[in-house]
């Protein structure tokens, strides 16, 4: 009897790992320890928009976070039609798990998303459409350091005129400087603003020349979001740049500006093909738009490096303290996405 017994309980034994060996359990895989981005840039890594999105990379890479050993590859600045065909190519590769198109390009992944469902696609800031799945849309605001920059000209104006020079009229180029104009009115209802659009990613020449128009009309501190510094020096002015730290542009001119971090996005994005891949969680794409905070390390102001000594002690700590107030979520700056107007 306990020899039948002994028998029946090794066969069942036998079964038992024979049934969890077979099971495609999940939990049983071996997580990935690679992940390899393809990313279509608009404007090129010398341009902020594309080179802040590298230097957040650079930072996650060395944060390792999962685990992973993170790799990319990036297209020269790519539209339309271009761009789609980069993504194919990408994507028929099999070799790369997201692909990261940075700007508008929603129509292009439209076409593929179905088509690579195991790929996580992901659009960057306005005029995207949001189709969820394994599509998902990164916004970024950066209207909070704006404002502080707006207060900073609206305490240091002399002339209570300022300039504001943007690319194009966008939900996510008017919200910042609708938030410099408020920040400076809040710090100074006399201000009068002056504002232009050059109507393009790049235009040195009417950057320049928009530039000089507000400078000639009197205003006295420039929120430049096109990166020509030149009429600001040659005017021995002082202006404020815009997505990342462009002091190093002009030394002598640029105070501060309002930075884009994409950590936060990037990070949100790993997570969810993480836990497509180790989990088998569906992607669950955003339908509408989705951005961190200031709060949230989404964006910050630069520091004021060797132009500090041109700010009074009592701005820096207004500065200070408004910026403590927008961290701690005592104070929020209004989004305001209308297009703005000059007074």
């Amino acid at each position: 009897m306990f020899t039948r017994f002994a028998k029946r309980l090794v066969a069942m034994v036998a079964l038992v790992v024979a049934v969890v060996v077979s099971s495609p359990d999940r939990s049983l895989a071996a997580d990935p320890d690679k992940l390899n981005i393809a990313i279509i840039l608009s404007a090129g890594i010398d341009n902020a928009w594309d080179g802040t999105l590298i230097e957040a990379l650079e930072r996650i890479k060395a944060g390792k976070p999962h685990g992973l050993e993170i790799t990319w590859k990036y297209t020269d600045p790519l539209w339309g039609d271009d761009a789609g065909d980069a993504m194919r190519l990408f994507a028929e590769s099999g070799e790369y798990d997201i692909i990261w198109a940075h700007s508008t390009y929603s129509d292009q992944v439209k076409r593929l998303k179905d088509e690579f469902p195991d790929i996580l696609f992901v659009v960057v800031g306005s005029g995207n459409e949001g189709f969820g799945g394994n599509q998902y849309w990164v916004y970024k605001r950066v209207h909070e350091p704006a404002y502080l920059l707006g207060h900073i000209a609206g305490k240091l104006s002399k002339s209570n005129k300022l300039g504001a020079v943007g690319t194009f009229p966008a939900d996510d180029v008017n919200d910042e400087i609708n938030a410099f104009f408020a920040g400076a009115r809040a710090a100074n209802p006399k201000i009068e603003r002056t504002v232009a659009f050059i109507e393009s990613w790049y235009d040195p020449a009417k950057a320049a020349e928009y530039t000089s128009a507000q400078i000639a009309t009197g205003a006295d501190l420039i929120f430049q979001l096109t990166g020509n510094f030149k009429p600001c020096e040659e005017a021995k002015i002082l202006c404020f740049g815009n997505f990342q730290d462009q002091h190093s542009f002009s030394p002598s001119t640029v105070l501060s500006s309002a930075v884009a971090q994409w950590d936060p996005d990037v990070l949100w994005v790993i997570d969810a093909w993480w836990a497509h891949k180790s989990e088998g969680k569906p992607y669950a794409g955003n339908t509408e738009k989705h951005w961190f905070s200031m709060k949230e390390g989404g964006a910050t102001i630069a520091p004021y490096r060797d132009l500090e000594a041109t700010l009074p002690e009592d701005v820096r700590a207004e500065v200070e303290d408004l910026k403590a107030k927008i961290l701690a979520g005592t104070f929020e700056v209004p989004i305001d996405v209308s297009d703005p107007k000059a007074d």
